[in-house]
């Protein structure tokens, strides 16, 4: 498996070098920007924001260059970092991604998972897409949005969007990933958030499948909107016709709610013209899917929308695919609060935007050399798996240079945690802010 762990790095240096190799396209003044022989040149740079942890910018210099004389000073670690423009991060993670993704399929499909995870960072009254005011004598405050598609049985990410979270808009973000993904054959599986005519078409279009968990039939939405079975539990086949013409010749159509729709110019859908003179024809756009309600407890049921096979995937199957969603919630947690997401070493949006693709790397680059260390199976009561605390300690160092690939393994397959399922517990929504420059271990 060694041979597996190098195969990762190498491919995450070769990423840095292609980067590297065409640095006029990502730095804000080709003529002049890494021109010069400095302690740090573009690929120094990359390398140490790779491998940031938590701790004040001196000490991250410090630990990068072994605590030598030579180290570069803070001030020249900003003024490097402040030449590297907003494309570079972005792309260095799309082609780490392409040269490392070998999807894995469930039935024919790759698993995606669809969410978004806000972000704290240093207020900024200037960044105007991600600063609040402050309401009631609450301090103002700054919030980046970070949409992410994940990859639920290689742990990793496939595609993220980052933007403030006052432009915040998830269902368009998850469009646009959709459109511009690689990926052949895929279900997205996604929360209440996504639920969208728009979306699930663009999602149609493109050859996938959906799995999307939608309002309850008590509540304004698709399921609202629909006829259903006077059931606790049912699953109902309905093939929709979306339209935007609601003239006397379509609104008898809208009687039959389980066939006809009728979408208006301001809702966004991509599929249908915006507006259309008297004498041209209706447009229809076809939309079949399912809707299918389960029961998860004695006293709460899950409503879903799905274009799957009834016969392959039974409401049984929809309900434990569903639960796989939470791989995504869980990688947030690591994300955040492992990897060090939340410990940012700048105030400006620009220099934070690469700390944020450089976390979602490291991710990645955990848990691809993770999935290559074999976990040794006795007779224990639960599961094991790799302990990913562990695990990012050692990745760091082993993409510093500083541990072999036998010794990363080693570690790894030594550093254990326990794996528990069926166990839920209610989510600690306290308010949550930016970690201060000033309260870090030096």
């Amino acid at each position: 498996m060694s041979s597996q762990i190098q195969f990762v790095k190498e491919k995450l240096n070769s990423a840095i070098s292609q980067l590297c190799e065409t640095s006029w396209m990502f730095v804000k003044d080709p003529a002049r920007d890494f021109t010069r022989e400095r302690k740090l040149p573009l690929r120094e740079v990359i390398s140490l924001l790779l491998c940031m942890e938590g701790g004040s910018l001196t000490g991250e210099l410090l630990r990068y260059f072994g605590c030598s004389q030579h180290t570069a000073s803070s001030s020249a670690f900003i003024q490097q970092r402040q030449k590297i423009n907003e494309f570079a991060f972005p792309s260095l993670f799309d082609i780490f991604v392409r040269y490392t993704d070998k999807g894995r399929l469930y039935k024919g499909y790759r698993l995606l998972a669809a969410d978004g995870s806000d972000i704290q960072i240093p207020t900024d009254s200037n960044h105007t897409d991600s600063y609040f005011p402050g309401t009631n004598g609450q301090a103002p405050y700054s919030l980046l949005h970070l949409n992410a598609v994940y990859d639920l049985l290689l742990h990793t990410y496939i595609d993220v969007d980052l933007c403030g979270r006052r432009d915040w808009n998830e269902q368009r973000a998850l469009v646009n990933m959709v459109d511009r993904s690689f990926v052949e054959k895929a279900l997205i599986i996604a929360d209440r958030g996504y639920e969208s005519y728009n979306l699930m078409a663009h999602i149609q279009e493109k050859g996938w499948k959906f799995l999307i968990r939608v309002k309850d039939i008590y509540s304004s939405g698709i399921a609202s909107g629909l006829e259903l079975p006077d059931s606790d539990e049912f699953d109902l086949h309905c093939p929709v016709q979306l339209t935007r013409r609601k003239k006397a010749e379509t609104i008898p159509l809208f009687a039959d709610r389980n066939h006809y729709k009728w979408i208006g110019s301001s809702t966004p859908f991509d599929y249908l013209p915006t507006g259309s003179h008297k004498h041209d024809p209706i447009a229809f756009y076809d939309l079949p899917f399912r809707i299918v309600r389960f029961k998860l407890s004695d006293s709460t049921y899950e409503t879903v929308i799905t274009n799957l096979d009834e016969e392959r995937f039974p409401p049984e199957e929809l309900k434990h695919l569903y639960g796989m969603r939470w791989g995504i919630e869980t990688s947030f947690r690591e994300l955040k609060y492992t990897v060090g997401l939340l410990h940012f070493h700048a105030k400006k949006v620009e220099n934070i935007t690469q700390e944020i693709f450089a976390r979602v790397i490291l991710y990645n680059f955990t848990e691809l050399i993770t999935s290559h260390v074999v976990i040794q199976k006795p007779n224990r009561k639960y599961p094991y798996k790799a302990n990913f605390s562990v695990a990012v300690q050692v990745c760091r160092q082993f993409l510093l240079g500083n541990v072999s690939p036998p010794a990363v393994e080693a570690t790894i397959s030594r550093n254990v945690s326990v794996t528990r399922t069926g166990r839920s517990s209610p989510r600690n929504m306290v308010v949550k802010h930016a970690i201060s420059f000033l309260y870090r271990v030096a």
